[in-house]
């Protein structure tokens, strides 16, 4: 086994569920019986053929029968570029429409995840197309200094938000740099989250901004959910989900270089990952 066979398995193993839909299904089964739920995504993003497009959202609408037909307590979570955004916002509208019309059939909440911040207006545009009708959310990144407004329109369409650090980067003039003005910034956006929501979900290994979270909904009362990756901080997700709403993101497919990347870019994620190597296994 090569290096490259190494890394491979290391990530499929402990932070991607693996290659196949019937892997992250596994998964699932895995976390729900921990009283966990799962948040779904196949991997890939910013295709340009139409062909990957098309097979892409196949793929989507086979996992929404998936999680109807076996019972499995997961949402599904899509990438606008995955939809076709990299063609045309048109073909990306019509196709996240698509799946959010198949997985309301069937009971499956929709997720958009949010991308590099030339992609945020369309997402956001997309997202409001659908959200009268219900079933679906939105991810925001806190290292862009735009989603205190963007979460405050969310807020008055009545959306739900995952409210993330996020794993991307942009220009000064448009993002925090540092992990200090990011997790400021985060704990801004989650007071406003708590003003101004009714429902929306904690994303984040902060343990910092956890206990904040906890904190502030004894005031509250809100509809809150903790999410994390999978593979990360397994063990603290299992102690949350006993008095709490936890969901760990499970992503499968071959795509899994370039996530992996980025998660390893992305501040304070590479101490965790390398922690959650010695992670004792079972949760």
């Amino acid at each position: 086994m090569d290096f490259n066979d190494i890394v491979e398995h290391i990530f499929a193993s402990r932070w991607i569920s693996g290659t196949r839909m019937e892997d992250a299904i596994k998964s699932s089964k895995h976390f729900n019986a921990l009283g966990i739920r799962t948040i779904i995504n196949y991997l890939g993003e910013e295709i340009t053929k139409q062909e990957m497009v098309d097979a892409t959202v196949d793929t989507y609408v086979r996992l929404i029968r998936y999680i109807k037909n076996y019972g499995i307590n997961a949402d599904i979570s899509v990438k606008p570029t995955q939809l076709g955004l990299s063609i045309s916002e048109q073909e990306a509208m019509s196709n996240y429409s698509k799946l959010v019309k198949d997985a309301r059939l069937s009971s499956v909440f929709v997720w958009l995840d949010m991308e590099g911040e030339p992609t945020v207006d369309s997402t956001i545009k997309m997202y409001l197309s659908e959200v009268q009708q219900g079933g679906v959310g939105i991810c925001l990144q806190a290292y862009l200094k735009r989603t205190e407004s963007d979460l405050q329109r969310i807020a008055k369409s009545g959306g739900v938000v995952r409210l993330v650090k996020g794993a991307y980067s942009s220009s000064k003039s448009k993002s925090f740099t540092t992990w200090e003005e990011v997790t400021r910034n985060y704990a801004k956006l989650m007071q406003l989250a708590y003003e101004q929501c009714t429902e929306f979900t904690i994303a984040t290994h902060d343990t910092e901004m956890i206990r904040k979270s906890i904190e502030l909904n004894k005031k509250y009362k809100r509809k809150v959910t903790y999410a994390m990756l999978k593979g990360i901080r397994n063990r603290l997700a299992a102690s949350l989900a006993k008095d709490n709403k936890m969901s760990l993101y499970v992503p499968f497919g071959e795509q899994w270089i370039s996530y992996s990347y980025r998660r390893l870019k992305e501040a304070g994620h590479l101490k965790l990952l390398l922690k959650s190597l010695f992670e004792r296994q079972g949760v």
